[in-house]
């Protein structure tokens, strides 16, 4: 691996929305964190007064966050990132060591952007059926809530099948059900379709088309046993 090279791991939008030039990307993890839906946003996935929850990584040392890295082209690519994940959205950065899921190349050093309880965004720790209420509930600039945090739960299981996260998939199954619940369009959710071309009692021609999912309610039951409740 380059060691003069410049490389960012995303586990956020930053894996199915980089939206900076780069010219080599590799799947695979950091060890010692963990993910969670921690950080409030205000200005992609939620508005002031009514913020969004995105993820962020805290340190847990049993623990893998799976992703992507991206070496990065240009000192373009850089100050759009410090725009969108530290002026925007609250975070600060740290080197981490990234360990590439195929590539039996030594780990090597990545730029990961964190968010933590001392910036003003942070909303921390809640029930978890509480973080799925408040994701169904937002939307931003960017888009709805909802869809940063489904297109990031399709991106591990499509691309990184053996990636267990418990909080990501947990709140995936919550949110589908909560969506099924109150007969919302999937589709506008993930901004697929505007909602004024929403037919009345369409469903959705999606990945996630509810009715048609294979298990879904197997998977809810699943994820009540545990919550335990």
């Amino acid at each position: 691996m380059d060691n003069t090279s410049l490389w960012v791991f995303g586990y956020g939008s930053l894996c199915w929305n980089p939206g900076f030039e780069f010219d080599q990307t590799l799947t695979g993890h950091v060890k010692g964190y963990s993910r969670k839906f921690w950080q409030g946003n205000t200005t992609h996935r939620g508005v002031e007064g009514k913020p969004g929850r995105v993820a962020t990584i805290i340190e847990d040392s049993r623990d893998v966050v799976w992703g992507r890295a991206f070496r990065l082209v240009g000192e373009s690519a850089l100050r759009y990132l410090e725009t969108r994940e530290c002026v925007l959205g609250g975070y600060k950065t740290i080197i981490g060591n990234f360990h590439p899921r195929h590539d039996r190349t030594a780990s090597f050093p990545v730029l990961i952007y964190v968010a933590t309880p001392e910036n003003n965004l942070w909303l921390g720790d809640a029930a978890i059926a509480d973080i799925a209420n408040q994701i169904v509930d937002c939307r931003g600039a960017s888009g709805h809530n909802v869809e940063y945090l489904l297109k990031l739960a399709r991106f591990m299981r499509e691309h990184i099948p053996e990636a267990d996260d418990k909080h990501l998939f947990t709140l995936e199954i919550l949110i589908l059900s909560k969506i099924k619940e109150q007969n919302l369009s999937l589709n506008y959710l993930m901004g697929e379709t505007p909602l004024h071309d929403r037919p009345p009692l369409e469903k959705p021609n999606n990945p996630y088309d509810l009715d048609n999912r294979i298990q879904f309610t197997t998977l809810v039951e699943q994820s009540k046993k545990m919550l335990h409740v």
